[in-house]
């Protein structure tokens, strides 16, 4: 029953999210990015075993690059291959898209962190944006603000 779900969840094609970006930083501008994987990752991605929490774009002699993003290899798919998880993965994007970036990252108070992962036909896809960092007041009023929508949906539902 458990690979049901897992199922459904990569049916919309949403591999995963990085909610914590969405809650330390304010997304500004968003890329799609494809990205350079091994066999066993692919595999891995399509058993679910991807987290992106910490994960986030280091900008290097014109390339991109993703750092953090944790995926653990299937113990039988990846018996040949010695398996990095937190392995650096290239970024595919254009270069006038890298060049954007770049400039925005030389800016004072922008990060380029990874934002989701899912399936555009049989590739895998990186959404990346441009973020600034929030001060600790913002993620106090995001997280009232998730509150009082909760708040909300449980007086709709019993009144």
């Amino acid at each position: 029953m458990a690979t049901q779900s897992r199922k459904a969840g990569t049916a919309s094609g949403t591999i995963a999210v990085n909610k914590r970006a969405r809650f330390d930083y304010e997304l500004a501008e968003k890329f799609e990015a494809g990205l350079v994987l091994e066999g066993w990752e692919v595999k891995a991605i399509r058993d679910g075993n991807v987290q992106l929490t910490d994960s986030y774009v280091l900008l290097r002699d014109g390339e991109a690059w993703l750092l953090g993003a944790n995926i653990v290899p299937l113990t039988s798919a990846s018996t040949h291959v010695v398996a990095d998880p937190q392995r650096t993965r290239k970024l595919l994007l254009h270069a006038r898209e890298l060049a954007r970036i770049f400039a925005a990252t030389q800016q004072k108070g922008f990060a380029c962190v990874a934002t989701a992962l899912y399936w555009k036909g049989n590739k895998v896809k990186c959404e990346i944006a441009l973020a600034r960092g929030k001060k600790s007041h913002d993620k106090r009023a995001t997280t009232r603000d998730r509150e009082w929508d909760r708040q909300k949906q449980r007086i709709m539902k019993h009144g």
